[in-house]
């Protein structure tokens, strides 16, 4: 039996998902994001530190990997639903633009929703050589 809390969670993560796998993350940060949301990735470095808050800084690092990294492949598998939260399993093959490094990267990432907007996400990822 479906919740409102687990129907709306699962209409964002689909509407995540969809907008995903057209190459539309930014749209999907604009429409979805809480102003409030925590971005926490596996790792980070001075220049692009582990967790950050806020939207405009999560569209700020969004940018930076869209100026920095040439896609050649992406596949967004999912959404996996719980009630507040959901995951999606990416595959990217990436060149690094600054290194001209190609890499493949499997990376997971785990959303919370609270109030209709993702409020967290939460990246696991490992790479590997192409």
């Amino acid at each position: 039996m479906s919740t409102p809390t687990s129907s709306s969670t699962t209409a964002i993560a689909q509407e995540l998902v969809d907008l995903c796998r057209v190459g539309k993350n930014m749209d999907a940060i604009d429409k979805l994001y809480s102003p409030k949301i925590v971005s926490i990735e596996s790792m980070g470095n001075e220049e692009m530190p582990a967790e950050m808050s806020g939207i405009d800084a999560i569209r700020q690092k969004n940018k930076w990997w869209v100026d920095n990294n040439e896609v050649h492949s992406a596949e967004v598998n999912g959404p996996f639903v719980g009630e507040r939260e959901f995951a999606v399993h990416y595959n990217y093959e990436t060149t690094f633009k600054p290194t001209g490094q190609r890499m493949k990267m499997t990376e997971m990432a785990l959303y919370t929703v609270e109030g209709g907007k993702i409020v967290k996400e939460h990246f696991f990822y490992n790479t590997g050589g192409a």
